[in-house]
């Protein structure tokens, strides 16, 4: 029996699915469930995402039964042949985006011979949808925050009880030598659920890296194991400052993606076009230093070595070892945004450029260019006790309190800072200055 294709994508659940519900409509409960390991996405994916994904894939199918289908190529070679296979009557998927996912499917749409329907998106509300009265998109965040509450969005949809799932021949996932833990849609919402009970401090402690108590949520959102209708559903029942600011952060993150579907460049080209004329210096053995964790600059190091370490990095530290690229070794904010892409295992390629764009003054709703963060102030501010500092760098392991901020006031293994904060700061706003 003819059936419909599920293509998934950054939506690897089954409930609150909107797409899987209308391809098994479509598909009188008959339904294949594909997903495309995509040459162009998997490679330049390093490896915390490549061994997220395939968990993740394989959570997936031990919920289907075992029947989920993986095949290696591209899209708009891969999806239709199994369409014909079948002989499907709809191919069914979530709306995608980004630049690529926007050609990706309209190169797919063109060869497929049945329908390629698109329900619902990754996100609460979809990109394209908020706009000014005059009809215009927004560019400062607070207004757009207001209009995206005044707009809401759907309900969640529950989980289909009986899909007849059909099998065909799989791909073998790719061996990635490292089992990612917490992977796919049970971890991510009993990840959820346990995060409820604490979210009331998320306001007070969410800048403290030290407290390790943010949600660590956003590796399920990227990959769709968990959808943010679902956890704005949980936040309405709550009433607290936490839960606020919570819902605050899932909306600056749907404030990325709708500005990178109206301007597609900022991946990597600064949305304020007069950053094309600022000067840079070009990546060398500072660059290199940064990566390693080796600038002499502790909390930086320690988001460094996190990164490289877990796949993960404080969000407060990330504002703090972007701002030092950018500002304190005058490196274009694109290769530190690549070297995120490559090593973090929720590398969202909107959040990622255009949180990075706000850091180096040149995207939208940005802080001045003038506010430099000083590496050592936010450690001693957002690390009090030197706990974080102390947990990633073990050549300060014991320095005791605030001194794992200040080093070089103590005798220890740890490098020289590679630059002079104020002199760097003082060239930044010089060559700010010359643009201006």
């Amino acid at each position: 029996m003819a059936g419909a294709v599920m293509w998934f994508r950054r939506d690897l659940r089954l409930a609150d699915n909107p797409a899987l519900l209308d391809a098994l409509a479509a598909g009188d409960g008959h339904v294949l469930g594909l997903f495309v390991l995509d040459p162009a996405l998997w490679d330049p994916a390093g490896s915390p995402r490549q061994n997220h994904l395939v968990a993740s894939l394989r959570a997936l199918s031990d919920s289907m039964g075992g029947k989920l289908v993986i095949r290696r190529g591209d899209p708009a070679q891969v999806v239709p042949e199994l369409a014909e296979e079948i002989g499907a009557v709809s191919v069914h998927m979530a709306a995608d985006y980004g630049p690529y996912g926007q050609r990706r499917d309209a190169a797919v749409e063109k060869v497929l011979g049945c329908p390629l329907v698109r329900t619902g998106s990754p996100y609460a509300v979809a990109p394209g949808r908020i706009l000014t009265q005059q009809g215009s998109p927004y560019q400062v965040f607070t207004p757009y925050f207001r209009a995206w509450l005044e707009h809401g969005w759907r309900g969640a949809v529950g989980t289909p009880a009986d899909v007849e799932w059909i099998g065909k021949r799989s791909d073998a996932l790719p061996q990635t030598g490292v089992a990612a833990e917490g992977a796919g849609e049970k971890a991510a919402r009993e990840h959820w659920q346990d995060y409820l009970d604490q979210i009331a401090a998320y306001d007070a402690e969410r800048n403290r890296p030290d407290l390790d108590s943010t949600s660590r949520m956003s590796a399920p959102l990227k990959y769709g194991e968990i959808h943010p209708r679902t956890m704005l559903a949980d936040l309405a029942r709550l009433r607290s400052a936490g839960a606020e600011a919570y819902r605050r952060e899932l909306a600056w993150r749907e404030f990325c993606a709708d500005l990178l579907l109206r301007n597609p460049e900022a991946a990597w080209k600064p949305l304020r076009a007069e950053f094309e004329k600022m000067e840079y210096d070009e990546p060398g053995e500072a660059f290199d230093a940064w990566c390693k964790g080796m600038t002499g600059y502790p909390i930086v190091d320690a988001g460094m070595r996190q990164l490289a370490r877990s796949g993960f990095m404080h969000n407060r530290v990330r504002m703090v070892v972007a701002s030092f690229l950018v500002k304190d070794l005058h490196i274009h904010w694109k290769h530190g945004a690549r070297w995120f892409l490559r090593n973090l295992i929720d590398g969202d390629l909107a959040s990622n450029s255009l949180n990075w764009q706000w850091v180096a003054g040149c995207g939208a709703d940005v802080a001045p260019y003038f506010r430099v963060f000083n590496p050592t102030t936010q450690g001693l501010k957002f690390d009090p006790t030197g706990a974080y500092v102390r947990r990633w760098i073990p050549e300060l392991a014991d320095l005791s309190g605030k001194s794992a901020h200040e080093p070089w006031n103590h005798d220890t293994d740890y490098p020289d800072p590679i630059v002079d904060h104020a002199e760097a700061r003082l060239e930044s706003l010089r060559r700010y200055n010359a643009i201006k």
